[in-house]
């Protein structure tokens, strides 16, 4: 049994089942990359970093959607990947048994979706060599339909139903990256009833649980303008109401991307290459008899290094170890039913006499509790969700009350209907009147009740596109002992020549449009140990020397932007009035003793806590213990003199005093 601080720490995996972590890799995520292959995506190009190299729209996806299948096989190895091509007149061999012959006209799998092998990524990356060799090997491979002629885009969405539907598992997270650079797919007589049909192909789609994320690529030569087909067609954000929604309005494409330059096509498929899995789905209330749903994201994650496994040697292969948590009794060597398990207080060795495996409980006492009761102490008996507390101004939220990770939370359509609309509308009335929402919830079962703050946050469209979704941050609020002052005996505030001589460099070095993107920066520990898995995995020469650290700092190119002003704002901080009193009083508090010279002692301490300490030092018989500077205050204090008296004679008076 665990001892009483152990109460809440009731098994180890039930504990795991409340990080984040484990609980996004519950489901496998399948991804199906729906590459066109038109003849304006197999036009030959200059390549941006060889002009001697040719290379083409198709090659830059191709080789994108291998690059994803690579790390992927290091950081989820159970995922599965497809790639179907469109706009090309290749057909499936008649051979093939895969769903190859199931898929519209002028559509062709090129990988079925599957686990993640080395040969199928092996395989595409000698097709890729061979392009760089024959710039025309893709188009000899996926002959591309000529005179104009396009694949309707619902066959393309009704072929992306099929291949998911027979190769991807029902509870598996599913998405389509959509790689295009046409946005008139069908322009002419009939596009109107070919949208139509897109659309409807597309809800079809989504209604299977499948995502659709599109990546369309943007040229000088060539722009793409969303409002010609797939503003019509794209569904809209889960915040507008499909009733409200105007065709015409590209404001409302999920998270559409407009790629103006194809060499970032793989960076932009990182940011998407996790999928969105909700954390938790519970419900909200609002007032009494007033629920609605809602789902939470989490906004940042720690990637970490995957969980080792053991591998039993059978000779021609290798199997994976099934790993089994057995609980047994050490006095009878048995395996224990884990839901007969009790929790209660450490016993102890017992009274003298007793059996130290016993202990004697009081009538009316409860020694032992169950799992559940654990549960109840830990939760209060609340069960998953939140409840809205009231409002206050925006103005009283302050920083510091941010001391954990927030989360997002989005409205959830299927668990309350009417969900969306009452979020919308308390979203958009506390972003007018500037008020944050406090709420008490439980987000998961076996968690503690917390306290949140409800911080909305508007949809904000740039130049670019849609950016910033609209929702409330559920911030945790912090309980008086999660925040602690900082101890600071002095300090010293910068005038305002040295703030602007700060301003100065800072400003050359901040990040554009003030947004940082982490997923361009990965932890160079964890991508040097993938790349090192990555090498073994497919037979690859692994040089430590090429690794490339993209979170080092650019020192020639800080040194060549901002040396002088860097320079300048040294000086200034050298001559300033309060960081040279700063340094003065920091070198006499660190100057060192004089030699020969004793260190006094501090005898400053409360009289009260001194003629304490020394009446136990009395009873306990040990005063010679007492140094002389302890004793002497403590006499003095009776009125007694101890000029030149040495410490036998300072003990004798304090027997004298303490037994009078």
């Amino acid at each position: 049994m665990p001892p009483y601080d152990e109460w809440n720490k009731i098994d180890e995996e039930e504990e795991d089942e409340l990080q984040d972590l484990s609980h996004l890799e519950s489901k496998k995520d399948v991804i199906l990359f729906c590459i066109d292959c038109s003849e304006s995506m197999l036009e030959l190009r200059e390549d941006p970093n060889d002009p001697k190299v040719k290379t083409c729209h198709a090659y830059t996806a191709l080789d994108a959607a291998m690059q994803i299948q690579k790390k992927k096989v290091i950081v989820g190895p159970n995922d599965l990947v497809g790639i179907l091509l469109f706009n090309t007149t290749r057909k499936a061999e008649s051979t093939s048994r895969t769903q190859g012959s199931e898929i519209k006209r002028n559509c062709y799998v090129y990988q079925p979706i599957g686990p993640l092998s080395a040969p199928k990524i092996q395989e595409l990356i000698q097709l890729l060599d061979a392009f760089r060799e024959d710039p025309h090997e893709l188009e000899s491979n996926f002959p591309p339909m000529t005179d104009g002629k396009r694949v309707p885009m619902g066959d393309v969405f009704t072929s992306c139903n099929w291949v998911i539907r027979d190769g991807a598992p029902k509870t598996a997270t599913k998405r389509v990256f959509l790689i295009t650079n046409e946005d008139d797919p069908h322009p002419g007589a009939g596009s109107k009833q070919l949208k139509n049909s897109s659309r409807t192909t597309l809800i079809d789609l989504t209604q299977a649980g499948v995502t659709v994320e599109p990546f369309f690529i943007s040229t000088p030569d060539k722009p793409f303008d969303v409002s010609k087909f797939y503003s019509s067609v794209l569904l809209p954000d889960s915040l507008v109401d499909e009733d409200d929604v105007d065709p015409a309005d590209p404001s409302v494409l999920p998270e559409s991307i407009s790629i103006s330059r194809i060499e970032d096509l793989l960076m932009q498929m990182r940011f998407h290459e996790s999928p969105k899995r909700a954390l938790f789905s519970i419900p909200f209330e609002l007032a009494k008899d007033f629920t609605i749903g809602v789902k939470g994201y989490s906004l940042v994650t720690e990637q970490k290094r995957g969980s080792y496994k053991y591998f039993f040697d059978l000779g021609e292969r290798m199997e994976v170890v099934t790993t089994r948590t057995v609980y047994v009794d050490e006095g009878r060597q048995a395996e224990v039913d884990r839901t007969k398990m009790v929790y209660g207080t450490s016993g102890g060795t017992g009274a003298e006499g007793e059996d130290p495996g016993k202990r004697v409980v009081k009538p009316g006492q409860r020694p032992f509790y169950s799992a559940e009761d654990i549960k109840t102490f830990r939760t209060l008996g609340r069960e998953p969700g939140l409840k809205l507390l009231g409002f206050k101004d925006l103005s009283e939220l302050e920083f510091g009350d941010n001391v954990k990770h927030s989360n997002f939370i989005y409205p959830n359509e299927m668990s309350f209907s009417g969900s969306k609309r009452t979020f919308s509308a308390l979203l958009k009335s506390m972003a007018k009147k500037k008020k944050i929402a406090l709420a008490l919830g439980v987000t998961r079962r076996n968690t503690t009740p917390m306290f949140y703050a409800l911080l909305p946050q508007e949809e904000r469209v740039d130049e670019a596109g849609w950016t910033d979704p609209a929702g409330f941050h559920l911030i945790p609020l912090p309980f008086a002992d999660d925040i602690r002052s900082a101890a600071v005996e002095r300090g010293a505030r910068a005038s305002e020549s040295v703030k602007d001589a700060a301003r100065a460099w800072i400003d050359k070095l901040s990040v554009k449009n003030g947004a940082y993107p982490p997923d361009s920066y990965p932890n160079p520990a964890l991508a040097f140990h993938n790349a090192q898995l990555q090498a073994m995995a497919f037979g690859e020469e692994f040089n430590p020397e090429e690794f490339e650290d993209l979170s080092a700092p650019d020192l020639d190119m800080i040194h060549r932007r901002v040396g002088n002003l860097v320079e300048a704002w040294k000086r200034a901080v050298a001559n300033d009035e309060a960081a040279i009193s700063f340094e003065t009083a920091k070198k006499e508090k660190e100057k060192p003793a004089k030699a020969g010279t004793k260190r006094k002692a501090d005898t400053d301490m409360d009289m009260d806590v001194m003629e304490t300490e020394i009446r136990s030092k009395f009873s306990e018989g040990k005063l010679n213990k007492l140094t002389m500077d302890q004793m002497k205050p403590f006499i003095k204090s009776k009125g007694m003199s101890v000029s030149g008296k040495k410490k036998a004679d300072l003990v004798a008076m304090v027997e004298e005093l303490l037994t009078s």
